[in-house]
C-alpha cells in the first residue's frame, strides 16, 4: 500500500517546498484539489522540485473544462514529470456544475465515459499525428493542426484516475480507467460491498483485472496528542460526516447501514441552515464507521490495518503541512509504517 498526501497551498509559490518535503518525507504520492485554487497549477511546480514521487488531481472536475483543454494539460504535466502525472477527475454535483460554473448538467456517467475517450483520442493525435476524428453525443472533435499540436512526448500513457461513490461511475472506472478515488465518505462495508464488486464488474466487462484499478482514497481521521486533542478534533470530524451524510449523492452509504431516516434528519437540518446541530447527531459507532480514530503515534498503523487489502493508495483527509511542528509525529510515523 502506497501512502501519499495532500497538499492545499494559499498561494502558489508555497507548492514547490511543499512538493520537496513530501519526496523528503519518503511518501508515495502527492495531490491537489479542486477547492478554493485550481488544481494544476500547484503540478508544475512539483514537477520541477520532485523527480521520484507520482504527482496528480483528486479531482479536477471535468464538465466545466473541455476535453481539449484538460487533456492538453495532461500532455504538458506528463512530460514535464517525465511520466509521473495522474489525471484525477470528478463530475460534480448537478447544483456546483450549473450554479458555480455555469456549464450544462447531463447525465454525469456517460458523458464522463465520452469525454475520456475524447481525451485519449486527442492524446493519439498528439503523439501519432493520426487526423483527430471524435464524434459522440457530448463531444465533436474534427480538427488539429500541426501549429496546434504538442507532438509526441516520451510518456505518452496518462493514468487516468475518476472519483464516485455509487454504482455507474464504480463500473466506468473499473471498465476504462486506471484508478478509482474512493470518497472519504465511505465504510469499509460500501467499499467491500458496493464499490470493490463494482468495480470488478466493469473490469470483467472490457476484459480486465480488476486488481490493475487502484483504488485511492484520504480517509477521515481522529487524532490527537492525548484525549483531550482527540475530543476535540472529533467534534470537527463528526461535522464533516453529518455534512456528507446530509447530501443526496452520498445516501447510498447511509441506505446501506440502516440510516435512512437520519439522513432525512440531516438533510432536513441542511436545507434550515443548522449546521452547528447536524454533527450532535453523529453517533460514536457512526464516527467509528467512517473513520480511523487513534491518536497521533498509533495512527499510520490503525489505518494501516483498516485499508490494508482493500485500498492500493491511501493518505489522510487533513493537508500535509511540514510546518505544524506538533504533527511532525503524524507524518514521521506514516513514512515509516508505510515503508516509503
Amino acid at each position: 500500500m502506497k501512502f501519499d498526501v495532500t497538499i492545499l497551498p494559499h498561494r502558489l509559490n508555497e507548492a514547490l517546498p511543499l512538493a520537496q518535503a513530501v519526496e523528503d518525507y519518503g511518501f508515495s504520492g502527492l495531490w491537489t484539489s479542486e477547492t478554493a485554487h485550481n488544481p494544476f497549477l500547484p503540478l508544475t511546480l512539483a514537477a520541477s522540485a520532485t523527480s521520484r514521487i507520482d504527482l496528480g488531481t483528486a479531482v479536477a472536475i471535468a464538465f466545466p473544462r473541455s476535453p481539449m483543454v484538460t487533456a492538453q494539460l495532461a500532455w504538458d504535466l506528463a512530460a514535464q514529470s517525465n511520466g509521473r502525472f495522474i489525471l484525477g477527475l470528478g463530475t460534480q454535483i448537478k447544483t456546483h456544475i450549473t450554479k458555480r460554473f455555469s456549464t450544462d448538467w447531463t447525465a454525469p456517467v456517460p458523458r464522463l465515459r465520452e469525454y475520456i475517450l475524447s481525451m485519449r483520442a486527442i492524446w493519439d493525435t498528439f503523439q501519432t499525428g493520426a487526423p483527430l476524428r471524435f464524434r459522440g453525443e457530448h463531444y465533436r472533435f474534427t480538427l488539429m493542426t500541426p501549429f496546434f499540436s504538442p507532438g509526441p512526448i516520451e510518456t505518452p500513457d496518462i493514468p487516468v484516475y475518476i472519483a464516485g461513490v455509487n454504482e455507474g461511475l464504480c463500473r466506468l472506472a473499473g471498465e476504462m480507467c486506471q484508478g478509482f478515488h474512493v470518497h472519504p465518505f465511505h465504510t469499509v462495508r460500501y467499499l467491500q460491498q458496493l464499490i470493490i464488486p463494482n468495480i470488478k464488474a466493469g473490469a470483467e466487462k472490457s476484459g480486465r483485472a480488476a486488481q490493475d484499478i487502484a483504488l485511492s482514497c484520504a480517509v477521515f481521521v481522529v487524532t490527537g496528542r492525548d484525549a483531550a486533542e482527540m475530543e476535540q478534533n472529533k467534534a470537527f470530524v463528526r461535522a464533516q460526516v453529518a455534512f456528507y451524510a446530509s447530501t443526496p449523492s452520498y445516501s447510498t452509504v447511509m441506505d446501506m447501514h440502516g440510516w435512512h431516516d437520519l439522513y432525512e434528519q440531516l438533510n432536513a437540518l441542511s436545507r434550515q441552515g443548522e449546521w452547528a446541530k447536524m454533527g450532535e447527531l453523529v453517533s460514536d459507532d457512526m464516527l467509528h464507521e467512517f473513520a480511523v480514530v487513534a491518536p497521533y503515534d498509533e495512527l499510520a498503523d490503525a489505518v494501516r490495518a483498516r485499508y490494508e487489502g482493500l485500498l492500493h493508495r491511501v493518505g489522510y483527509y487533513f493537508p500535509f503541512d511540514p510546518s505544524e511542528t506538533d504533527r511532525q509525529i503524524v507524518w514521521q510515523q506514516a513514512s515509516r509504517v508505510f515503508g516509503a
